[in-house]
């Protein structure tokens, strides 16, 4: 070794602004500390015991002086940081509908990735540099967080429920991903690594990669081969809800009330489907709660995301970046 390494490198667009953030709040914090730490010390050398330092209470005007001042003054400075990290953190979490999606889930205890054609890697995840990711993630178990120091981003993923992450690298080379959420007795061996290439190296290594159908094609056929597309399919005799172009519209259900057709409206209507019943339908759909494993709800989701309103060309899934 060269040497101890205090700081990661900086290897996405975030990480330089995050930096920033981190270095001024250490400077504020050091300068508080050297302030009060100065203070102290002054005032137990000006008031040690047989000092002839003039000693009594401080006129009430002064009081409230330095309270308010004091008080005024950390409301601001908190305000201000708050403000600075939300700017430079979620600003870099808009979605870009051109972005490559790839899928994560996490499971006890390793990092499962598949990217748009099908490649699939096992703690490792693939990248190309200077063009925006976006990482959908779930888990099958328990709550894990997908953290890559070099990023300098971290999100947790979690059961039941899908979370995103938007990121560009800038930086090629290898760097070290973590779970920083304690799942389970061997938490500290979810390893993994992030390797980021130049483009031209990802595409290759994208064509060498076994090829396979993709998550929403692969969900598309489990779709069919449980049943769903026999009443759910144009042509059904049973009387159920059109899917086509259903993500991210809003559905009136039976009670009156309207909801988005989200991620979670979906989830929940697989699986709980007697929970939010849309208006103008039956009850009649069996739960697949303990059926499908958080895999297979994960393509089946995929493909109802992906499927296109009616009139479009039925043959290019679209992208879920671009949803609101």
């Amino acid at each position: 070794m060269s040497g101890i390494a205090f700081w990661p490198p900086a290897a996405s667009e975030v990480a330089a602004g995050v930096d920033a953030i981190v270095i001024a709040m250490l400077a504020i914090s050091g300068a508080i500390v050297l302030l009060v730490a100065a203070l102290l010390l002054g005032f137990a050398i000006r008031y040690r015991r047989g000092s002839a330092a003039r000693r009594g209470e401080l006129p009430e005007l002064i009081q409230k002086e330095v309270e308010v001042g004091w008080t005024a003054a950390t409301a601001f400075l908190a305000m201000f940081l708050f403000a600075w990290a939300s700017i430079a953190v979620l600003g870099g979490q808009r979605g870009d509908p051109d972005a490559l999606e790839i899928h994560i889930l996490a499971r006890q205890w390793m990092w499962k990735a598949r990217h748009p054609d099908g490649a699939r890697e096992i703690d490792a995840l693939h990248l190309p540099r200077g063009e925006p990711v976006r990482l959908v993630m779930r888990s099958e178990d328990v709550i894990h967080s997908f953290y890559v120091p070099s990023f300098r981003l971290k999100q947790d993923v979690l059961p039941g429920r899908m979370t995103q992450l938007s990121l560009k690298p800038t930086q090629t080379g290898e760097f070290p991903l973590f779970c920083a959420e304690y799942c389970g007795t061997l938490h500290s061996r979810m390893l993994g690594k992030v390797v980021v290439m130049e483009p031209e190296d990802y595409a290759r290594w994208r064509a060498a990669q076994p090829q396979a159908d993709d998550l929403a094609r692969e969900g598309r056929a489990l779709f069919e081969s449980v049943g769903c597309s026999g009443c759910h399919a144009p042509a059904s005799r049973v009387h159920a809800p059109e899917l086509r172009g259903l993500y991210g519209r809003q559905v009136a259900l039976a009670d009156g009330s309207v909801r988005r057709a989200d991620e979670a409206y979906l989830r929940d209507s697989i699986l709980q489907p007697r929970r939010d019943i849309a208006a103008g339908y039956e009850p009649v759909m069996p739960p697949f709660a303990g059926i499908l494993g958080e895999g297979e709800l994960q393509a089946i989701l995929a493909y109802l995301m992906s499927m296109p309103a009616r009139g479009a060309s039925p043959g290019e899934p679209r992208n879920m970046s671009s949803e609101p």
